[in-house]
């Protein structure tokens, strides 16, 4: 944190003190905006252009993080005897031996006891504010008949993160954040699809290239709903989770599989809080998220016949309105498009079809993923094996996979007919199909 900062923040409370507790009129301290430096909390301010007000909010929620004895230090000058200042607010936490500040301390501190700023400042916290927009701070929910404005001063972690060390790391996948990011080594030129598929998902990256400019400069921000709405569907193994991989690398933004296993709940109300934690993560970060096998929430919604199929409607119904205000790129994947309801299905901007590998595209992906190092037994015709075997893409890498362990087990650099006739019949039988 920059040191006019610092000396800010200290003024500033060393004002509302003097004033308050003895009487004394002193000059109200102003901070030159032009001395902060280009720390990543400067830059932030300076790009967002925050008022006084909102910069002090900013400092007193990310000091506990850096200086945990700061507030502390202050108030002893004032009080050494210690006691209660219930004016100033500010709670202890179980580990933190310091004050944490409390939405109380912000009013006390920029408002002292006139009502009127104290509402204007508490209008800081609202919805409609850069704060909460950005998810950047906010009040910690209180116990019920509690004053609201008790409850701590919280800044977001990724927040605390950027400004104290200037990075921030990927979120992991965890309970309270149900996704993980996923990334891939391949190229589009490993991306066998039909031209029609491919058409469409160009549309895509069109679209994450100009939406700005579409909202932005052509002015329909307002008159279009915000983000973009995908459903891949189509048998497994046929590229969905690839493509979504691809359009992120291809247009440098982080790819977020959603793992509905974490999202949905028996309990009533939880699913609802475990997607708002993921959406309020999201927002502002241009992610793309990707629910796979997404016909598990997605799927056709069920008469009502009791509480659970009431309150299971209200989760989807949750879920497709925050899909609807998200911001960004969302890919919904089924493996069957019948399977998703038909009130979902009109809300999506495109609906593209993964279709199993034709013979050509099947022998694209032979060639493509053999290795190089390796030979084949000369009985071995990949147009042949193309054409006579219905095989996914993810099938031939698991049937590469298998016979290419196979030869190296041998000590061999030469991949042999019979074992690559096993390999097939592997991924034949799984898929519950018989060899012809």
């Amino acid at each position: 944190m920059d040191s006019p900062l610092i000396k800010y923040i200290s003024l500033l409370i060393q004002y509302r003190l003097e004033l308050e507790l003895k009487g004394n009129a002193v000059v109200f301290p102003e901070l030159d905006i032009k001395v902060l430096n280009h720390s990543p909390l400067s830059l932030f301010i300076k790009e967002n252009e925050l008022a006084e007000q909102e910069i002090a909010i900013l400092l007193l929620a990310i000091l506990p993080h850096i200086l945990p004895s700061f507030i502390n230090s202050i108030i002893q000058k004032y009080l050494p005897g210690g006691g209660d200042f219930p004016d100033f607010g500010g709670v202890k936490g179980k580990n933190h031996r310091g004050i944490l500040p409390t939405g109380e301390t912000v009013l006390y501190i920029l408002g002292g006891k006139d009502i009127a700023k104290r509402v204007e400042i508490a209008k800081l916290f609202g919805e409609s504010h850069l704060f909460a927009q950005k998810n950047v701070l906010y009040i910690e929910n209180v116990n019920s008949g509690e004053p609201k404005m008790s409850g701590r001063l919280i800044m977001d972690e990724e927040y605390v993160e950027l400004f104290v060390s200037g990075n921030v790391s990927k979120p992991k996948l965890s309970s309270s954040f149900p996704a993980q990011l996923i990334t891939t080594q391949l190229e589009w030129d490993d991306l066998v699809l039909h031209q029609k598929t491919l058409s469409e998902i160009k549309e895509i990256e069109t679209w994450l290239k100009f939406n700005f400019k579409l909202l932005n400069d052509w002015g329909m921000s307002g008159r279009i709903k915000p983000g973009y709405r995908v459903l891949f569907h189509g048998p497994a193994g046929t590229g969905k989770t690839m493509t979504a991989s691809l359009l992120g690398k291809y247009t440098g933004r982080d790819v977020f599989r959603i793992d509905l296993s974490l999202v949905v709940s028996k309990y009533i109300g939880e699913t609802e809080k475990n997607l708002s934690k993921l959406f309020d993560k999201a927002d502002h970060k241009d992610w793309i998220l990707f629910f796979d096998e997404a016909d598990s929430i997605f799927g056709k919604r069920t008469d009502v016949r009791d509480a659970h199929d009431k309150y299971a409607n209200q989760e989807v119904s949750y879920l497709l309105q925050r899909i609807e205000n998200f911001g960004g790129l969302v890919i919904l994947a089924s493996n069957m498009k019948s399977n998703i309801d038909l009130a979902f299905i009109r809300r999506f901007n495109s609906m593209i079809e993964f279709e199993n590998p034709k013979t050509e595209e099947r022998l694209q992906l032979w060639q493509n993923y053999l290795p190089k190092s390796a030979s084949l037994e000369s009985k071995i015709c990949l147009k042949d094996v193309a054409r006579n075997y219905d095989l996914t893409g993810a099938n031939i890498v698991n049937v590469i996979q298998y016979v290419s362990l196979r030869t190296l087990e041998k000590q061999s650099s030469t991949i042999t007919y019979d074992d690559l006739i096993k390999g097939i019949q592997k991924e034949y039988k799984k898929e519950g199909k018989m060899m012809r």
